[in-house]
């Protein structure tokens, strides 16, 4: 049977799939027929765009399971309710296909770089990420952006031909986020500022969903209070725009009809900004967004600002919270005394890390093994070696 008349049966070949895109998305948004390829040469699939396939090995990987086990916020397993770097991670990529949509992008590039943005996390959340940086800091440094492009590249095991999850040029480059400048694809070419518009939308889209998401698990662990919660001019916002339309509605209904406020406010807002901006700069090509001076996906100057106070409030009423802090604190301690540890001796590593200590240096070796741990097993690693 031909591709033609497969179409005509109703199946969707990839080139059909690459032509539709070219139809229907707008011209500066990046194709996958025009990706610029794999570090690995790989033949294409009969039945999915190269961004399909990106999407696919990402969510198979093992990286990417153990996020159910790894803390956004409050450490793993302490509610039922919060969320972990897994739905985080799910959020994200809803946000960023809902965005990419409105604005004729690629969904399956936005959705691709989100699920995978935080596969480099370390357990214990932003806590723990600031330890391992620590236990690293004259070896290298740690940064779980960098760390997540070391997973895709290097560190998952799943094919025979080639490190890592050898995926397209372009979700390697929306991992690398807050970088000066961008490698080219190819060596001597110019260096740029942008990534393309679905990278620059997955880092939003990221902004957009930790700072409701984070409000939505706060109230539910029980450390806002409704005075503090008025002090975001925010939540103001949102919570009088829900009032408003339900005024019957009480707790504990409310808190979540007014995240959702929150989160439909800044989507609406970065979309209709961003449509604005891209139309001003004129790109017709996903390389002129490349070249450009700044980002071009980015909230209006009211909500920047808003959300610059949201993100102060959270570090003051939330991330600083003594039940926070004090559990967070001592998980850390268990992080920083596991990897000392390890150091100390380097047998006690699976085979497959204690592999690459000729190439990659013990300490790197270390924090790439504890960087891949979820929290329960740091947990239990630290009785083991404590019982030793």
């Amino acid at each position: 049977m031909t591709n033609d008349s497969r179409e005509r049966e109703g199946w969707k070949t990839r080139e059909k799939m690459e032509a539709d895109e070219r139809g229907v998305l707008a011209p500066f948004a990046q194709k996958s027929g025009e990706s610029r390829g794999r570090k690995y040469s790989e033949a294409s699939h009969a039945y999915r765009t190269e961004f399909q396939r990106d999407r696919a090995r990402i969510i198979h990987s093992r990286a990417f399971r153990r996020l159910e086990y790894k803390t956004q916020v409050f450490l793993n397993g302490t509610g039922d309710h919060l969320r972990t770097r897994l739905t985080h991670s799910i959020e994200v990529a809803s946000i960023s296909r809902t965005i990419a949509r409105a604005l004729s992008l690629n969904e399956d590039l936005a959705e691709a770089i989100a699920l995978a943005h935080d596969l480099g996390h370390s357990p214990f959340g932003h806590s723990g990420e600031e330890m391992l940086a620590e236990c690293m800091q004259e070896h290298g440094g740690f940064d779980h952006n960098r760390q997540s492009l070391r997973v895709v590249e290097l560190l998952e095991a799943a094919y025979p031909n080639f490190p890592g999850l050898n995926l397209t040029f372009e979700v390697c480059e929306g991992l690398q986020k807050h970088q000066a400048f961008y490698d080219p694809p190819v060596e001597g070419e110019e260096k740029y500022r942008c990534p393309s518009l679905e990278a620059q939308i997955a880092n939003l889209a990221d902004e957009i969903t930790y700072y409701s998401h984070d409000l939505d698990d706060a109230v539910d662990f029980e450390i806002l209070s409704p005075s503090q919660l008025e002090e975001s001019a925010v939540w103001r916002a949102s919570q009088q725009s829900v009032v408003e339309r339900y005024p019957e509605v009480r707790e504990p209904e409310l808190h979540q009809i007014i995240i959702r406020d929150i989160i439909d406010v800044q989507v609406r807002d970065v979309i209709t900004t961003s449509a604005e901006t891209i139309a001003n700069a004129g790109v017709r090509s996903a390389d002129e967004v490349r070249r450009q001076p700044a980002p071009l996906i980015s909230y209006s100057e009211k909500l920047l600002e808003a959300n610059r106070e949201l993100r102060r409030f959270l570090y003051k009423n939330v991330y600083y919270h003594p039940r926070v802090a004090e559990v967070n604190r001592q998980a850390c301690e268990m992080l920083r005394s596991v990897f000392a540890a390890y150091v100390l001796a380097p047998d006690r590593l699976g085979d497959a890390a204690a592999k690459r200590i000729e190439n990659e240096g013990l300490h790197r070796t270390i924090c790439d093994y504890i960087a891949g741990m979820t929290d329960r097993y740091l947990l239990e690693e630290h009785a083991r070696l404590r019982g030793l």
